[in-house]
């Protein structure tokens, strides 16, 4: 076998490639925009490595490539534990513990030079909305940003010596159904209508008041979270500009007390609906208006709730309820969307997971987050729950 370094033209094309062959016959893949793909490791697209580094590696057996594997150091994710780590990540091999550990250790040998003790994978260069965990129960076509692998693919991790550092719940909810949960609803309406409280949608003529409300909820919402970091608003608005035909505005949710932003509540359409019927992954003049057409013709049929977020203050006050109340009175209207999902929620948050099957959610999928210790003498702990 061979490792080779992903530096030109023919290893990126081989590097996209190599999920078509790993997946011909799995009809629940879907294959991502491979420009998507290429902006993660461009630190004029991705911002996480204006600070970082990363580099992508191939193997070769029998002069066929049958694995790949990035790895990454970032300023904002790797030294944010006890011991500096790193991230590994767009994993796929055939399977081939051989390959596998081949892979491993090109990236861990790499990661090594930049100071890091341990490593966490598969996760993503950046936000973990998006390709982050290895996928071990709920094998069916993954809502947009959701990883998907084959099932040993979690074995090739283990048998390395990977252990998990948490697992990530994913749920289903029909928030049409008539058989969701009574109380939970009358509740939520109680709370949607309590005086000093506000709900609104946003807007992209208003974006930058939004931004601003964004960043005074999330500065305050995740700093006690593990892998908490500062976001510059210009990032933010990069963000929206870039993906405007992605989001619905109605999606976006932002709660108020007595005119103080305190809540925030993100879902998108599931693209990978979309992404299915362009098998080339490369999104040509062609494929566009092609996706703007099938947008229109409303073949988007299930979203995905990104992120939730409540200033401590109002944690316990039953907002998250309230959002969903004003959510699915947007469900109802957009009658052609009938599946939500609610994902994920790490198992270190068990207030989030309580919401999610409070709301009626029906536990679908699981992945997990892996971390292997550098040396092993040092103590391998998991992710600490949120305890407020």
């Amino acid at each position: 076998m061979q490792i080779i370094p992903v530096d030109d033209k023919k290893s990126v094309d081989a590097f996209h490639e190599l999920p078509y062959t790993i997946y011909k016959n799995d009809s629940n893949w879907v294959p991502p925009l491979r420009m998507m793909v290429e902006h993660i490791f461009d630190p004029g697209k991705n911002n996480s490595l204006k600070n970082g580094d990363a580099k992508r590696w191939l193997v070769e057996k029998n002069g066929q490539v049958v694995g790949r594997i990035s790895a990454f150091v970032t300023d904002t994710y790797s030294y944010s534990f006890e011991q500096p780590t790193g991230g590994i990540g767009f994993f796929e091999c055939f399977d081939d513990q051989d390959a596998a550990n081949l892979l491993f250790d090109s990236a861990i040998d790499w990661l090594k030079t930049k100071g890091m003790e341990a490593v966490d994978g598969p996760i993503n260069i950046g936000e973990n909305f998006f390709n982050w965990g290895v996928l071990v129960d709920g094998f069916m076509q993954q809502s947009f940003g959701m990883q998907y692998n084959l099932p040993y693919y979690a074995k090739l991790f283990q048998n390395y010596g990977f252990q998990t550092y948490y697992e990530q719940y994913s749920y289903q909810l029909d928030i049409t159904s008539p058989d969701l949960p009574e109380r939970f609803w009358k509740i939520a309406e109680w709370m949607s209508k309590k005086p000093g409280y506000s709900f609104k949608q946003f807007r992209f003529a208003e974006k930058e008041k939004f931004i601003q409300d964004f960043l005074a909820i999330y500065e305050q919402a995740w700093v006690k979270h593990d892998n908490y970091k500062r976001i510059d608003p210009e990032d933010i608005n990069k963000m929206l500009v870039e993906s405007k035909m992605m989001l619905e505005e109605d999606f976006i949710w932002f709660v108020y007390h007595e005119g103080t932003p305190i809540a925030f509540f993100m879902m998108v359409p599931d693209l990978n609906q979309l992404f299915k019927r362009i098998p080339s992954g490369k999104l040509n003049l062609f494929n566009l208006l092609k996706m703007l057409w099938l947008r229109k013709r409303k073949v988007i049929t299930r979203c995905r709730v990104l992120v939730m977020g409540v200033i401590p203050k109002f944690q316990k006050s039953g907002i998250e309820s309230a959002i969903f109340y004003h959510l699915r009175k947007v469900m109802l209207r957009k009658s052609w969307y009938n599946e939500m999902e609610l994902s994920w929620v790490g198992d270190f948050n068990p207030k989030m997971i309580s919401i999610f099957k409070a709301v009626g959610g029906n536990h679908e999928k699981t992945h997990l987050t892996l971390r292997y210790m550098f040396d092993p003498n040092n103590e391998f702990k998991r992710a600490p729950i949120i305890m407020d």
